[in-house]
C-alpha cells in the first residue's frame, strides 16, 4: 500500500520543529569538524611536511572514485579526556567493487597511539567486519599504546590481534597497509593479516626500537636494520610488497583486493530500486523538540522506503507500534516503528509474532526508536505486562536474521530493549541528533529518588527537607540530560554514529548492501515464550 503523508511542511509546527533539528545538526556539525581537525593544525602541518598523506586522504585514494565512505564512530571519546574520534579512523568504503572495513590510524594525534577508546572503536569494527564478512584493510601508522594509559589498554587491547586471526580463520581477508610506524604490540597487526605492504623508507615495523633494543640487550641497532621495509621485504619475510612510497602502497592494496575474488553469500536486491515519493528534507521536521509529543512513525516510514510502498502488519491491533513490510534500496525489509511512545501488552504480543515471520521469511528487520519503554500501573502488570515484554524482548534476542536500529526519538527503559538497542548486538545502530537514551527520564528518574529519599526519612521518623529535595531533583534532571543525549551516547560507542535524519535512506541502503555479504537466515528456534 503506498502511503499517504499528512505532513504539512507549511505549518508552524513544522517550521518549528525543522529549525530545532537544524539547529541540532550545527552542532553535531562542529563535533565533527573536531575528528577531521585530528591533533590540529601544528600536527597537521608537521605531518604534511614530511610528504606523507593525512588519515582520510589515504582512504579517499584507496576508495573507488565518487564511491560513498560510511564512517563509524566519529564521535569515540566525545566529553572524555581524549581527543573525539579516538585517534583512528574507522568505516565502510568500495574498493575495487568490493565493500570493505577500513581502518585508518591518525598519526597525527600522538602520533597514532592507541588509548581506551581507540581500542573499543576498533573492537566495534572487527565485530561489524566478521558479522558481515567485509575484508579488512589497515593503513598502519601507528606508535602502539598511549603508554600513560596502559593500564587499560594492554590487557584488552591483546583482543585486537585475536580478531585479525579469527577474521583469517573465517575466510574473511585483512591486509595491512604500513606507512610509518607499527612498533611494540602494534607489530602484531602487519604479523598477523593474510597480506602486508609497507612502504619503502617509511615504515617501521619492529617489537622494539633502537632503544629498548639497547636497553634490553645492549645491542646498537638503527630503525632499517630492525624494522625498514626493505628488511621485512627481502630478509624477514614479513613484508609481501615493498611500495615505493604512499600512493604505490595504496594502488598494490587495491590489486590485493581485486585479486580476492571476494562474493556476497547473501542474496541481491529482490526488485528495483525506487524513489520515495515524499522529499527527505522533510524528514528534518517530523521529530518534536519535546520528546513526550508524540509523532507519526510511518511519516519516516514514507521518506525512506522504496516507492513510498509499506504493507502495514496488523494495523488494527497494538497501535502504538506500527509493523510491516516494504523494500529499501531493493532489498526487503520488516520495519517495527513506535508510535505513541509506550509499549502495551498488545504491542509486544504483535512485535513478537512479526519478528517470527520476519526469520521465517529470511527478511532483515529495521527498528525506529521512539518509546518510553512498557506501561506501568497495577492493571498493566496485572494483565500480564511483564510476560509479554518478555516475549517480545525473547523474539529480539534470539532473531537471527540482521537487525538495523535507528533511534529517531525517545528510548527508554526496557523499550530500549525490546526494540534492539545496542546490548542486543544490531548489525548497526545509528541515532538522530533528536535522540535520547536512558533507564527512564531524567523528571521520572528524579522523581524515584525524591519519593525514595522521603520515604526514607519519615521511616526514620525526621521531617523532610524540602528545599534539599529541591536541589536534588535539579542536579539529577541536568545530570540524566546530559547522559541521555547523542554526542554523550556515541562517544561512548553506544551507537555507530549520529547521521542527519535526510540521509537515513542513505545510511540503511549502505547497511543493507553491507549486511548481504553474509548469508542471510533466520532463527531455526526460540527459547521459551512464556504465554
Amino acid at each position: 500500500m503506498t502511503l499517504r503523508s499528512t505532513l504539512d511542511a507549511a505549518s508552524p509546527e513544522y517550521r518549528e520543529r525543522r529549525a530545532a533539528m537544524l539547529g541540532k545538526l550545527a552542532e553535531l556539525d562542529a563535533e565533527h569538524a573536531k575528528a577531521l581537525a585530528g591533533g590540529g593544525d601544528k600536527y597537521v602541518q608537521r605531518h604534511r611536511r614530511r610528504g606523507k598523506l593525512l588519515a582520510r586522504e589515504r582512504i579517499e585514494l584507496l576508495l573507488d572514485p565518487d564511491s560513498p565512505f560510511l564512517e563509524l564512530s566519529p564521535l569515540a571519546a566525545w566529553g572524555s579526556d581524549f581527543p573525539v574520534g579516538a585517534s583512528v579512523v574507522t568505516g565502510i568504503g568500495v574498493v575495487e567493487g568490493v565493500e570493505c572495513l577500513i581502518v585508518a590510524n591518525d598519526p597525527t594525534v600522538r602520533g597514532g597511539s592507541s588509548n581506551p577508546w581507540t581500542v573499543k572503536k576498533s573492537f566495534r569494527a572487527s565485530d561489524i567486519a566478521l558479522e558481515n564478512r567485509l575484508p579488512v584493510i589497515n593503513l598502519v601508522e601507528s606508535g602502539g599504546a598511549d603508554l600513560p594509559t596502559q593500564k587499560e589498554i594492554f590487557i584488552p587491547g591483546g583482543r585486537m590481534f585475536r580478531d585479525l586471526t579469527r577474521l583469517s580463520a573465517a575466510g574473511v581477508p585483512t591486509i595491512a597497509l604500513v606507512f610509518g610506524n607499527s612498533t611494540a604490540g602494534g607489530a602484531y597487526i602487519p604479523g598477523m593479516c593474510d597480506y602486508t605492504v609497507m612502504v619503502k623508507e617509511r615504515a617501521k615495523v619492529f617489537l622494539g626500537g633502537p632503544p629498548l633494543v639497547k636497553m634490553a640487550t645492549g645491542e646498537e641497532s638503527d630503525d632499517e636494520s630492525l624494522g625498514g621495509a626493505e628488511m621485512h621485504a627481502r630478509t624477514s619475510g614479513l613484508a609481501d610488497y615493498m611500495a615505493v612510497d604512499e600512493h604505490d602502497a595504496l594502488r598494490l592494496g587495491r590489486r590485493i583486493v581485486k585479486r580476492l575474488n571476494h562474493r556476497k553469500l547473501g542474496p541481491g536486491p529482490s526488485g528495483p530500486v525506487e524513489e520515495p515519493l515524499y522529499d527527505a528534507e522533510e524528514l528534518a521536521g517530523i521529530v518534536p523538540e519535546d520528546l513526550k509529543v508524540p509523532f507519526d512513525p510511518r511519516e519516516v516510514i514514507a521518506r525512506i522506503v522504496d516507492g513510498s510502498d509499506f504493507d502495514e502488519f496488523k494495523p488494527l491491533y497494538g497501535a502504538s507500534l506500527v509493523t510491516g513490510w516494504a523494500r529499501l534500496h531493493g532489498y526487503p525489509i520488516g520495519i517495527l516503528a513506535n508510535a505513541q511512545g509506550v509499549l502495551f501488552g498488545a504491542e509486544a504480543q504483535k512485535a513478537a509474532q512479526f519478528i517470527q515471520l520476519a526469520n521465517q521469511a529470511d527478511t532483515p528487520l529495521l527498528f525506529l526508536h521512539n518509546t518510553t519503554g512498557y506501561m506501568v500501573g497495577a492493571e498493566y502488570e496485572q494483565a500480564g505486562i511483564i510476560k509479554h515484554g518478555a516475549l517480545m524482548i525473547n523474539a529480539v534476542a534470539n532473531s537471527k536474521v540482521p537487525h538495523l536500529t535507528v533511534v529517531m526519538g525517545a528510548s527508554y527503559g526496557a523499550g530500549n530493549y525490546g526494540m534492539c538497542g545496542r546490548a542486543y548486538d544490531p548489525r548497526f545502530l545509528f541515532t538522530w541528533p533528536s535522540a535520547k537514551s536512558a533507564v527512564m527520564g531524567p523528571q521520572q528518574l528524579a522523581g524515584v529518588l525524591s519519593i525514595v529519599a522521603r520515604a526514607a526519612a519519615e521511616a526514620r521518623g525526621q521531617a523532610y527537607d524540602e528545599d534539599q529535595d529541591r536541589g536534588m531533583r535539579e542536579l539529577v534532571e541536568a545530570q540524566i540530560e546530559a547522559e541521555s543525549l547523542p554526542f554523550f551516547l556515541s562517544g561512548r560507542l553506544y551507537d555507530d554514529g549520529v547521521i542527519d535524519p535526510r540521509d537515513t535512506r542513505t545510511v540503511l541502503g549502505l547497511c543493507l548492501s553491507v549486511v548481504h555479504n553474509a548469508p542471510v537466515r533466520g532463527a531455526d528456534g526460540y527459547g521459551v515464550f512464556r504465554m
